[in-house]
């Protein structure tokens, strides 16, 4: 369960959100919604425990994540905006490198199953710097295909990806949601995720 109660967003003197709220239990998604510098991106960063709100609490199995620390983030799985992986890597080596930098473990037969679903098989040995933006999205959504962690928070996971993509992502996170996990996403598309409880949250 992940519950925030009464988050307020500052930046510099202008205050993005405040008295925000909300829960999220196994098998739901919480679509949020707003436009550019409403604070989306912000409340993701929130819900990760990377930056604190200017009030407010954020509670994860109903203890406050910046207390659990490394136990909660044991449990997360960030995707932000940027692909954060590495240029002078293939995707293979991204995926693998990921995976231990987790403390997963992720052999290379499956590594290489999950870049082939996401549309790279043929170019998983290949400099990621040679890729274009759409396909270093695919390696750094990749991820998703052997990810079991319980939350994912998912910062325009459909950004650059063209139609056939849009639904491998949306239907990795409902097989998510059906798994009893949770997720939180940014997107500016109306996309389709057939399984679990999605519910929309507008920031102004």
């Amino acid at each position: 369960m992940l519950e925030a109660s009464n988050l307020e967003c500052v930046r510099g003197e202008r205050s993005l959100f405040s008295k925000l709220s909300f829960r999220l239990d196994g098998g739901e998604m919480l679509d949020l919604q707003g436009k550019n510098g409403s604070g989306k991106t912000s409340l993701l960063r929130m819900l990760c425990g990377l930056s604190p709100p200017a009030d407010g609490e954020i509670r994860w199995r109903g203890e406050l994540i910046g207390k659990l620390g490394e136990e909660f983030r044991r449990e997360l799985c960030y995707l932000g905006h940027f692909n954060a992986i590495k240029e002078e890597l293939t995707p293979l080596e991204n995926l693998l490198s990921s995976a231990r930098l987790a403390g997963e473990h992720l052999d290379e037969v499956a590594a290489l199953d999950a870049l082939e679903i996401v549309g790279l098989a043929g170019r998983e040995d290949l400099a990621c710097r040679y890729l274009s933006q759409g396909q270093k999205r695919r390696v750094a959504l990749a991820r998703l295909v052997n990810e079991r962690r319980a939350l994912w928070v998912l910062d325009e996971p459909y950004v650059a990806l063209d139609t056939a993509a849009v639904e491998l992502v949306a239907g990795l996170i409902g097989t998510h949601l059906q798994r009893g996990g949770l997720a939180v996403l940014t997107t500016h598309q109306a996309v389709e995720v057939v399984a679990g409880t999605v519910r929309e949250l507008r920031l102004n």
